[in-house]
Parts: structure tokens; sequence; C-alpha cells
């Protein structure tokens, strides 16, 4: 591994309690040997890397590794810990701990070797070795490749015990080491041909399995995840190739290899790129961590569904929910998420067809959708032709919504054969009446069925039909029978009953829905109770004309949503001092956040301190919705902040209201953290506060 890792890099008796304090004593020595250039700034990226998915692995191992662009070169920090640091993993603490460091352009050669080190510590012999050496410059040179394990064991004095309780003297075999540095195995490739020499002699060919691993930054756990199923399936007599999707790239399976397969296995945290080769095969979709984990049991899981005939569909790429999750993942969780795949594909147009019907209106006057078809009469010279082209086209898109809905929800079920049914069933949500909860009903419906069909056995000389064919027949046509003769009625008469209720609303209910609506907004800031109560609101403007109730909803809603980021920044420039440095300058992007109703800004700031920021957020935000409604405040604009305040009613009261619960939020951070008894800056505090760093001022993720 070149110089990646050296002597002075490796702490044998490494003391810290947490993961926190840990990453920062291997990032210390980084600093010193001038291999991270900003010891803040790169524990933000590690800590944001670790909320992402806990870096625990069984076995006693703790990975945090990111990549920063306060790295100057890749680097390998390892320390043992006797009394184990929790990371996360199912089985208890890790007593060896690896900080992988890699610039944010690392190079494929580097991200090569970093991959290699993560399949050796899938090899009990290595990480025994590890445990049993008790010098550091063989620490360095075993995890190099210039070692092997039992050479590095035996420098450790006779008879002593490893922390999995292994004795040095039988802890590894010198056959059985690996060339850390090429990746190689000697031994593997000598049992996977045995395995395939013996079934062969026997005359059966062995259950082949084709699998595809991948994580966000794809340093650690995508190859950890290869070795894994490699491994289980050289003792399961099963064939097992692997492409491994990381961040030094990755090399296609042979179409023969995939073609030849009996079974697929998707382990993975991002999306499978070019999922559709795979499809019409067995295959198990988990988590990466479920391929370390749990190979064995996905081993037997894809030969079950091979057993019983279970085929995937085609697949494309890209899609938020690209996966159900792992198979303990609840119905609760798999609902959420289904519904967020509808609401994510549903907002851009939302936000395109509110913001020109509202740029209609602006220029063309409130008669304007009244206007005549601008196909029929259109004069380049005339504001009110171009605000009633802005407007009919606003309403195009808006016509989009239940729709797109539906068939995204139906996506997020069952994949690209839930889309037919989806959007047809949501068009006729439109067509009777149902509005948005007929869509929701209709993309709910349209995935239940589709996952119903592919589970029928079908023969093999179907199979490639059946998603272009036979699956959008039988769905769209079931879909649309219960849409229009079963449930599609009683959906109606529950979306007018809520629509006049919405517009009977008046005084004292019309403020408290509006605290209500405020505090949905702030509670989790771009997450699935803020997104129930944005798509409550921009349903009710999904119209030409909106009712006067809608609009005043719609006002309170980006109200609301406004505040927390405004707030932070306030609180930043106002009380600088009970803010990290990362928080301040995160502080200053948040202001422009805010303004543009983007309440994602406040992220990093409720990560770090959820328990006075959310709190304090949720009050202003309700100040705000409750101050909006009362003051009469008009919206029909679905996005836009304070870039539309012209398109508001009541401009000056509704500006009101949003600085009053700026101001509310502001005063409660500011005493909630002034009442903590830790500084911010310069204590390990400040490595948790630091965790914000790569959700604002990166432009993508920072983990892997």
């Amino acid at each position: 591994m070149s110089e990646m890792i050296t002597a002075d890099l490796v702490d044998l008796d490494l003391s810290a309690e947490t993961k926190e304090a840990a990453a920062r004593a291997l990032a210390e020595r980084m600093v010193t040997l001038g291999r991270v250039t900003d010891l803040e700034g790169f524990l933000a990226d590690v800590a944001a890397r670790e909320a992402q998915m806990p870096t625990g692995l069984d076995g006693g191992i703790g990975i945090p590794h990111c990549r920063s662009e306060h790295v100057t070169e890749p680097t390998l920090g390892f320390g043992r810990s006797a009394a184990g640091i929790d990371f996360g993993a199912p089985d208890g603490p890790a007593d060896l701990i690896f900080l992988i460091a890699a610039p944010a352009g690392a190079d494929d050669a580097h991200l090569t070797i970093l991959s290699s080190l993560a399949r050796q510590l899938m090899n009990a012999e290595f990480t025994s070795a590890l445990r049993a050496v008790d010098d550091a410059a063989a620490a360095a040179a075993l995890i190099r490749g210039d070692e092997s394990p039992a050479a590095a064991a035996s420098t450790a004095p006779e008879g002593t015990e490893s922390a999995d309780g292994s004795k040095n003297s039988v802890a590894v075999s010198a056959a059985a080491s690996a060339d850390t540095a090429t990746g190689t195995t000697s031994d593997t490739t000598d049992t996977t041909s045995d395995t395939t020499a013996d079934a062969g002699a026997s005359g059966e060919r062995p259950f082949r399995i084709v699998a595809v691993t991948s994580c966000p930054t794809g340093i650690a756990h995508t190859y950890m995840a290869a070795e894994s199923l490699e491994n289980a399936g050289r003792e399961a007599g099963v064939e097992v190739v692997v492409e491994t999707q990381g961040s030094a790239g990755f090399t296609r399976l042979d179409p023969a290899v995939i073609a030849a397969a009996d079974g697929v296995i998707f382990a993975h945290d991002v999306p499978v790129r070019d999922k559709d080769r795979f499809a019409g095969k067995p295959t198990v979709d988990v988590g990466v961590k479920a391929g370390i984990n749990k190979p064995t049991e996905l081993i037997t899981e894809v030969r079950g569904k091979a057993a019983r005939g279970e085929v995937s569909a085609g697949s494309a790429p890209g899609t938020p929910v690209e996966r159900s999750g792992d198979s303990a993942e609840g119905y609760g969780t798999k609902l959420r998420k289904w519904l967020m795949s509808g609401v994510s594909y549903m907002v851009p147009f939302v936000a395109a067809g509110g913001l020109l019907i509202a740029l209609g209106f602006a220029i063309g006057g409130y008669t304007v959708n009244k206007a005549p078809s601008v196909m029929d009469h259109f004069v380049w010279t005339q504001a009110d032709s171009w605000g009633a082209l802005l407007f009919q086209i606003g309403v195009v898109s808006f016509g989009f919504l239940v729709p797109v809905l539906a068939g995204y929800i139906a996506y997020g079920m069952a994949d690209r054969p839930g889309l037919v049914p989806g959007f047809v069933g949501g068009a006729i949500s439109l067509t009777i009446n149902a509005g948005f909860l007929g869509g929701l009903a209709a993309g709910l419906i349209a995935g239940g069925v589709v996952i119903g069909i592919q589970k029928v056995k079908i023969p093999a000389a179907l199979r490639g039909v059946m998603p272009v064919v036979v699956i959008p027949l039988i769905s769209a046509a079931i879909v649309g029978f219960l849409m229009f003769v079963v449930i599609g009625k009683p959906i109606a008469s529950a979306q007018k009953g809520m629509t006049d209720w919405l517009n009977g609303l008046t005084g004292t209910n019309a403020v408290l829905l509006g605290a209500l609506l405020g505090l949905m907004m702030c509670f989790d800031l771009g997450g699935p109770v803020n997104k129930v109560a944005y798509t409550f609101a921009t349903a009710g403007i999904a119209v030409a004309s909106p009712s006067d109730s809608a609009m005043k909803i719609m006002a309170a809603v980006m109200a609301a949503g406004m505040v927390p980021p405004l707030a932070m920044a306030l609180a930043t420039t106002v009380r600088g001092r009970l803010f990290t440095q990362t928080e301040r300058e995160n502080g200053k992007a948040a202001w422009v956040l805010g303004a543009s109703f983007i309440s994602e800004g406040a992220i990093p700031f409720a990560a770090a301190d959820p328990l006075r920021v959310i709190p304090s957020a949720m009050v202003g935000g309700a100040v705000t919705g409750s101050l909006s409604m009362a003051f009469g405040a008009t919206l029909r604009a679905p996005h836009g902040g304070i870039f539309v305040v012209p398109l508001i009613g009541n401009p000056f009261l509704y500006l009101i209201a949003i600085a009053a619960g700026v101001c509310v939020t502001t005063a409660l951070v500011v005493v909630l953290k002034g009442m903590r008894k830790q500084a911010p800056e310069g204590t390990g505090a400040g490595v948790a506060d630091t965790a914000i760093a790569a959700k604002v001022d990166s432009k993508e993720p920072v983990a892997a």
C-alpha cells in the first residue's frame, strides 16, 4: 500500500472511549504528517459519513471513512482498542479501527489499494494477526502487504491471546495470506476451483449467482460485501461473481456470465448502475451491510426464489426508492418510502406549473384564467397574451400532478411495471374528481396489483413479454375497474368534503390550522412530515382557480418553511460564539437558502444539536403559520420564497409573520444554547457539531 500507512499512523493502545474520540485521535496523526490540512473540517466529513450509516461491522471492526477536500493524499490510520469502541455493529464494540481518508479527487490506483484492504478485513487470519501483533511498524507492514499475517503474528509473545480469544501461534497460516496491495488471494482461487471441479466431477453444475455491491463512497463497504458474498459462496458450493460499483469505477460483468446466472443479489445503498441487465432472474435486493453480515442468508434466499420461479422485472436506474429496504424493514417504513417516491417526482411539476400560473396572473391580471386559448388568440405585443400563455402552460403542467404522484408511488413499490397502472389510476382520479386523495389510493393499489401479478409463477417462454405487455394490460384493467366502479366515488366524496371544510375555515380554526402546518414544516426540515404539509398545500392550489382558503394555506406553509434556516442564520450572526466556526460559515449560506424557501438549509444545525434547534424551529414555524393565516395572506405560487412576494396577498403583513417566527426561533436557540455548559470550539463537542459540513458545503453527499 506504498506509504499510505506508516508506523506513525498506528496506535496499538488506542485509549479513546467513543467513535468521535477515536476518529480524532487517528486524524491528529494524519494532521501531524501533513496528510490532513484541516482537522475539524475533515472530522466533519467523517461524522457526516457516519450519520448516513454506522461503520461498525461484525467481528469487532470499525471503519470510519470519507472523501474530503481536506485530505492531501490517500491515508490510512489504524488503532487497536483494548476496551472496544461502539461503531454501531450488531455484535458489539470494535477493537480494530481503521480510519480511511481519501482526497476528493483520489486516483483509481489508490482507491483500488483501499478496496483491497476492505476485502482483507473479511479475512479472519488477517484480523487475527492484527490483534496479535505488538509492534506498530509490523502492523503497518501487515496492512500494506509487505509482511504476511503469519510473520506479523510471530512478533507477538508466544501464546498471547488476541481480542477474539485466539492464540497467536495458531492465528494465521502463511498459505492463507493475501497480497493486499494487489488484491490477489492464493487460497480463494484454489477453493473456487476445487468447488467447481467437485461439481463437475459429479456431473452437476453448481448454482450460479451474480451480485452487485455498492455504497455511497465506494471505498470500503462495497468491497467488503463482495468479499463476504464470495466467501459464503465458496462455503456453500455456489459460484458467486461480483461486480463492485465503487469509487474507482467498475467493470461490467460479461453479459454471458449474467445470462448463465441462476440468481442475482444486489447489496447496495446507492442505485445500481445498468440494473436492467439483470432483469428476468430471481433477485434479492438488500442494503450493502446485509451483504457483509448476512451473505449465507442472502444466498439461501436467492436459491429459494429460483426454486419457486420468482423473477424480477426490468428497472430504471435513478429511482429514489431503488429498493424497498432490508428484509427487517417494517411496513410503515416502506409505505413512507413509497409515498415519498411519488412526492419527489411530483414536486417539480408543482413548482413549474405553480410558478407559471403565478407569473401568468402577475403579467395578465386576475382575469387571465378567463382568457381564450392562445392557439386561437395570441398577440405578440400584448402583455395579456403573454400572461395567458404562461398561465395555460402552467395549467397543463399542474394537470400532471395527480397522475405523476400515483405513477411514481407505484414505481416506488413495483418499479417500472407499476408506471402504467399508476398513471392510469391517477388520470382516472382526475376524471372522477377524486383529486389528490384518489391519486394516493390509485398509486398504492397499482403497486400492490403489480406486486401480486409478479408473484404468479409464469412459464419461462412468457417471462420476456410480462413487463412489456401482460403486466401493464392486466394491472391497468384492474386499477381502472377499482377506481371507476368500486372506490372512486367514496374517495371523490371525501375529497369534496375536505375541500368544503377548507373553504369554510375562518377565525380561530384557520389560525390553529396555520400553527399545525407550521409545526409540521419545521419538524423534520424537508423530511416526510414536512412533505406531507407541503403536498397538502400544493394540492389545494393545483387548479386553475384555487379557493381563497387554499391560497392562505399555501402562504402559511411557505412562510413557516422559511423560518428555520433564516433563524439559524440570524442566530449565528448575533451570538456567533455559541456556534462552531463551521456552523457560522453555514449560517451565511442559510440566509440565501431560507430566503429561497429551502427548509433543508437548517438541517446541519439540527443534526448537530437536535434537542435545541428542532423544538425552537417548530415554535417559530407555528407562530409564523398562525400569523400568516390570521393576516389573510394568500399565495398562488408553490415555491420561490421572497422572490414571489409580489404575487402574495397582503405581502407586508406576510413578511411581518415571517420576521416574527424568525425572531422567536432565534431567541429560543440562543437561550437554550447559552444554558449548556460546554464550549463549542476547541473541545470534543466540536466533533459532533461539525457533522454538518457536508450537508451544506458539499454539492453532493460526502460519505461513502
